[in-house]
């Protein structure tokens, strides 16, 4: 059984860092697309990165490139978002979203919700005064 849980939100001031985990169980990470997603209160959910490391790609939204980086520990199977240079337009709930399709990282079609099988439960981060 796939289970994804995310942790590591909270609060952080503009400007400041925070890293996000996904630690997944029930499969191999690696050998999924694996995605961040975000919503923030009264707006869809959207893309914000995405990877397939045996594929070695990765892919940000314009919105968090530079920023923002994805990467992952296979040895704890755990998925992660550094996030640096924080705005407050980053606030929102944090998912993590996996897919056996492989294809998803392929196609550009990462930053779309339903290509992924499985979600975590998210993580909430807010920018602090």
């Amino acid at each position: 059984q796939v289970q994804l849980v995310e942790s590591g939100g909270g609060s952080v001031q503009a400007g400041g860092s925070l890293r996000l985990s996904c630690a997944a169980s029930g499969y191999t990470l690696r050998t999924y697309c694996m995605g961040w997603f975000r919503q923030a209160p009264e707006k869809e959910r959207e893309g914000v990165a995405a990877a397939y490391t045996i594929g070695g790609r990765t892919y940000y939204a314009d919105s968090v490139k530079g920023r923002f980086t994805i990467s992952q520990e296979n040895v704890k199977n755990t998925l992660y978002l550094q996030m640096d240079s924080w705005k407050p337009e980053d606030t929102a709930m944090y998912y993590c979203a996996a897919t056996p399709s492989t294809m998803t990282c392929y196609l550009g079609s990462w930053s779309l919700r339903h290509k992924y099988n499985y979600w975590g439960q998210g993580t909430q981060v807010t920018v602090s005064s």
